[in-house]
């Protein structure tokens, strides 16, 4: 597999490059732009933002039935008489988690569009299942359903906006995406409340006419977008790395399977999760060996992880992945159990994070366009979140309205600026034509760390509950008590209905329990810093990939670039 430059590397002494595009500084990125490879700009005109609408209405949907299901679990799974609390979050994240490394090479192949319909037909069919559900096993089925969409939406459409838009012109449009993940993250757990309080299958119906909305938008503004279309159907199939999709897709699985049962169903020690925990893990590790050494075109390039600051950047999104989804899952619980508020009121607690995320996910991406520097925002983005989620460890049952909205005040800003911060440095070093591979990838890290940061939360929760519950309130929930973080949602309902002193007991040990989370999430944020400051501050991309956008078809007798102006 022939290995394409870095800004990381530079060439060696009388060995030849490709034509950088003139708008390039080319003293460190040899052979990123070049001039047959690439597009100047794509017009923002009516075509180019019903673009654009479609992807935030997509991304929105995706994004808000992750972020919303947290609050309305306790109500929907008392009402189908089950017990799998877990698996009704992990099957959405085991769907999208395994999907999203194959959409980057299905888009390449097949084009945009079929992919980004494919999705939301799947969220659309998972959507009607859970809605319609009768029991657990339909409800994880269909959530698994959705999860594939969602995760196909997620990465096509950073993917789309990558296409028309250049990275160095791309901070704010990414900003603007993030904060419609942020606000959808945010103002989900009050919704979920809502829906749980009524009726909670109308929490999965609103998604399909909201998804039939956006298909049509994107059937119609989608066909804007050219590609390659000269290979036959089968030629494309023929293209797919199956040996790689499968062996991403079984790994993952697996290690999302033992990470669901992990401090909840059984110990991290017992063999039901090790075996498979390790499998997994040693399956990844093989997937991407047989991606750099034997797969013809990859579904993860070695080239995204082969330089310095792409690498970090990753890393960085893993660790966002996890504080980020620890505290979108886990704060609602410090309100509903802590404090007492139902689902609906701790919904609207949490709005000290959206009323900070978004605007922090917007700020990154502005001050990138306009600066051109990413390290910065990297790195406050970090700090503050360090800072924001260790404040959060001095919740208790006393704590004011005051501490918490500002508690969350700092760490939202933090995490906001890192939902767009790290997706620069991981671009920046790559070919434009790379883009939607490395897009497909960030979105996988993003997801598979999110399942991370659920797992890390209820074995906290396990262990701490435990140890911090009134052994007369342990008892008293029965078979419950023995399933880890299950504890959690079978406390809350009883906790308004207990006498004095046992109440104030519950409560501070569910105050001490969570404490425990933003401390071990405070020490990660930290970590964070580390990637922030090891990344180079490169140049970014002046042109898009001229595979893909919106441009004029070649006329017939326009001449046509040779091989060998294109770079090695």
């Amino acid at each position: 597999m022939k290995q394409l430059p870095t800004p990381d590397d530079k060439p060696a002494s009388g060995t030849s490059t490709p034509v950088v595009a003139p708008t390039l500084n080319g003293d460190n990125q040899v052979g990123i732009d070049t001039v047959p490879q690439a597009q100047q700009s794509t017009p923002k005109d009516l075509r180019f933002w019903m673009v654009i609408a479609a992807m935030m209405l997509t991304e929105f949907l995706s994004a808000i039935e992750f972020s919303s299901i947290a609050t309305a679990l306790p109500t929907i799974v008392e009402d189908l008489h089950g017990t799998e609390f877990s698996w009704v979050g992990a099957a959405y994240a085991l769907g999208s988690t395994a999907i999203l490394p194959l959409t980057g090479g299905l888009a390449q192949i097949f084009g945009r569009r079929p992919i980004v319909l494919g999705s939301v037909g799947f969220f659309a069919l998972g959507s009607g299942i859970c809605g319609g559900a009768t029991n657990m096993h339909m409800l994880i089925a269909g959530r698994a359903i959705q999860g594939v969409g969602g995760g196909g939406i997620m990465s096509l459409s950073n993917i789309v906006v990558a296409d028309l838009v250049p990275l160095s012109e791309r901070g704010t449009f990414i900003g603007i995406f993030g904060a419609v993940w942020a606000v959808a993250s945010a103002i989900g757990p009050p919704i979920g409340g809502a829906f749980s309080q009524k009726n909670w299958r109308w929490l999965f119906y609103m998604n399909l006419p909201l998804t039939g909305f956006a298909a049509l938008l994107a059937l119609f503004s989608l066909e804007l977008i050219k590609g390659p279309t000269e290979d036959t159907f089968k030629n494309k199939m023929r293209r797919l790395d199956l040996t790689g999709n499968a062996m991403i897709i079984v790994s993952t699985t697996i290690t999302i399977v033992a990470l669901t049962w992990a401090g909840v169903q059984h110990s991290w020690s017992s063999a039901a999760v090790l075996v498979p925990l390790i499998l997994g893990l040693l399956g990844i590790g093989a997937f991407f060996v047989y991606e750099a050494k034997v797969a013809v075109e990859p579904v993860v390039p070695w080239e995204l992880m082969s330089n310095r600051t792409s690498l970090l950047g990753y890393v960085s999104v893993f660790l966002h992945g996890i504080v980020s989804t620890a505290v979108i899952y886990y704060l609602p619980l410090y309100f509903q159990a802590t404090l007492e508020q139902s689902p609906v009121k701790s919904g609207t607690s949490v709005f000290g994070n959206a009323l900070t995320i978004a605007p922090g996910a917007i700020a990154a991406g502005a001050t990138t366009a306009i600066f051109a520097v990413y390290r910065p925002q990297n790195a406050i983005g970090w700090t503050l979140s360090a800072i924001g989620v260790g404040l959060l460890s001095l919740l208790d049952a006393s704590s004011s309205k005051a501490e918490w909205v500002g508690y969350q005040v700092i760490e939202g800003i933090g995490l906001g600026i890192l939902f767009t911060a790290p997706e620069f440095p991981v671009l920046a070093p790559l070919p434009v034509s790379e883009t939607a591979h490395a897009l497909a990838f960030f979105g996988f890290v993003r997801s598979f760390a999110q399942t991370w940061g659920v797992t890390i939360g209820a074995t906290i929760l396990q262990n701490e509950l435990k140890k911090k519950l009134p052994r007369a309130f342990l008892e008293g929930l029965g078979s419950s008590a023995g399933k880890g973080v299950e504890i959690t949602y079978a406390a809350i309902p009883a906790i308004r209905s207990l006498e004095e002193p046992i109440k104030t007991e519950v409560k501070q040990a569910f105050a001490g329990s969570l404490r425990v989370i933003w401390l071990v999430m405070a020490g990660i944020s930290a970590v964070g810093i580390l990637p922030a400051l090891g990344m180079k501050e490169l140049k970014m991309h002046e042109v898009t990939d001229e595979d893909w956008g919106m441009r004029e078809e070649k006329k017939p007798n326009e001449d046509v670039e040779s091989p060998s102006e294109k770079p090695l």
